[in-house]
């Protein structure tokens, strides 16, 4: 009863201080609550993928924006005093938009970049502890790029650390037909910390130079001459570019979010890239199709593992370039090299020379006794549920359309290659609704003759059965089940709506080991 009383006490006391620490922030302060939207908020919009429309309806969202609906600004101000870091984390309205924009409205993104920060962030520790940079500008991929080796602006900015193609140069990144560095997650990191570094010794301010790292300099300096002379990132606010006026404001919310996201109810989804790597030095020509047709790492796998390669292509032919594997897969590769270099030479790389450049990958050839067919995406649709539908590997279908991290777009039309007997069962489900395309789920299709189709038997037997309890939602349900989430529950099962869970409702978890 005690320590109830205490926390009440708190709350009250809070609120109290809230009202008080508003009014000041109004006062000292007037930067509006809108969140400037840049290219970096458009980062977290690509991000939407693996169901995230129907992940938006999850009763837990629901939960949460009604527990933290009114959380005071003396708890925020606590927290961001609480970070441990050389760089100061203030606190103001802006920086409270953006901290509720990651919070609320975009924290499916945030599951999602928690998930993908435990192979990034260790890489950005080591190379800013090395040079001994603050730890917290392991933050800026989050609003550069969304931790999305790959991405590309609508300015031509590229990678998680989004360097335009002169910067880079600058920097010593490779750019050309066959390898771009800025997507090289170690190289360009090294990039960004030399940059960072500079802009530091040019400005002596963390949030000056964070500004610079979006802006430019030449847009800094005017700001800071406009104000006269004026060395401080708030009082030149209103004189920066509109993007970066909400860049630091960003900066600040991501630190506060990815170090509080737990009190806000978020967890983090578990992401496809392989965790424990290691580097081996290739100094032949070598395609992706070559590793994975002689060995068990699919071509996806090393797309994650080496972004920065456009064309599936490591042209090593007058320097060595390196390749990165799951490390379960060195001895593997060391052991088979030769034999790996040697399949399908004259396909890949007649003469032994490079193929001529493109801006596709590698399409692959129609498999054997298989029909090619067109699904148009819906909204709703993720990578897992379409594979299931067409009884494919998530990993063709994501090969067969070079699919990046699960992430297709609605009127997106896919490639799926189905059995030549079994196409007119196949053909149906493109015109089918969502619920009979549900009803698909977990079936097996036997087809008669090419004028009937058999219905299909559901095989729960195969799976760890779930029976929902009063009271239960998708989260709480995950929590029972060490490496499931609510996302793998929800696209096991079909379900787009997660607040319409029922008692007795069975619920597949994961396949039975």
């Amino acid at each position: 009863m005690k320590t109830l009383f205490s926390t009440i006490l708190i709350l009250i006391t809070c609120i109290c201080v809230s009202a008080q620490t508003e009014i000041a922030l109004k006062d000292t302060l007037n930067l509006g609550t809108d969140v400037e939207e840049g290219a970096f908020t458009e980062s977290l919009d690509d991000l939407a993928f693996k169901g995230i429309e129907s992940i938006h309806a999850d009763s837990l969202r629901i939960a949460a924006e009604r527990a933290l609906k009114n959380i005071p600004d003396s708890i925020y101000i606590n927290r961001l005093q609480s970070i441990e870091s050389p760089i100061n984390f203030p606190y103001n309205s802006k920086v409270k938009a953006y901290i509720e924009l990651y919070t609320k409205r975009k924290r499916n993104q945030v599951s999602i970049m928690l998930g993908l920060s435990e192979y990034y962030f260790p890489i950005f520790e080591a190379q800013l502890d090395a040079a001994g940079l603050p730890l917290e500008l392991k933050y800026l991929p989050i609003i550069e790029s969304a931790l999305n080796p790959r991405a590309f602006s609508r300015v031509g900015a590229s990678g998680l650390w989004q360097f335009m193609y002169p910067t880079g140069k600058q920097y010593g990144l490779q750019v050309n037909s066959y390898v771009d560095e800025r997507r090289d997650p170690i190289k360009s990191t090294e990039a960004a910390i030399s940059y960072l570094s500079d802009l530091y010794e040019m400005y002596n301010d963390w949030y000056l130079v964070i500004a610079a790292y979006n802006c430019g300099q030449g847009n800094v300096n005017k700001a800071i001459r406009r104000s006269g002379g004026k060395r401080d990132f708030w009082e030149i606010y209103h004189r920066l570019p509109r993007e970066t006026r909400g860049y630091v404001p960003a900066f600040i919310a991501a630190a506060y979010t990815m170090n509080y996201y737990e009190e806000h109810l978020i967890s983090p989804q578990k992401s496809d890239i392989v965790l424990e790597t290691d580097t081996i030095m290739i100094n032949n020509l070598l395609h992706f199709n070559q590793v994975a047709a002689m060995m068990d790492v699919n071509v996806e796998t090393l797309r994650e593992l080496n972004p920065h390669y456009r064309l599936d292509v490591v042209p090593s032919i007058n320097k060595e370039y390196a390749l990165k594997l799951p490390t379960k897969s060195i001895d593997s590769f060391i052991d088979k090299e030769e034999f790996i270099y040697s399949f399908e030479r004259e396909k890949y790389f007649a003469s032994n020379k490079l193929v001529e450049p493109s801006n596709h990958h590698y399409a692959p050839s129609a498999p054997k006794n298989k029909t090619k067919l067109y699904y148009t995406v819906k909204s709703g649709d993720a990578v897992g549920l379409i594979a299931d539908w067409y009884d494919v590997r998530t990993s063709d279908l994501r090969y067969w359309n070079n699919i990046s991290r699960n992430l297709i777009k609605v009127g997106q039309k896919l490639a799926v290659y189905v059995p030549n007997n079994k196409v007119a069962y196949y053909q149906q489900i493109n015109k089918m609704s969502y619920a009979q395309k549900k009803n698909l789920d977990g079936k097996t299709v036997v087809i008669a003759s090419k004028s009937s189709v058999k219905t299909p038997v559901m095989h729960s037997g195969d799976y760890e059965v779930y029976t929902v309890r009063k009271g239960d939602n998708l989260w709480t349900i995950a929590k029972k089940y060490p490496g499931v989430s609510n996302a793998d529950i929800m696209q096991l099962n079909g379900i787009s709506d997660a607040s319409k869970l029922s008692p007795g409702q069975k619920l597949k978890i994961r396949p039975k080991s």
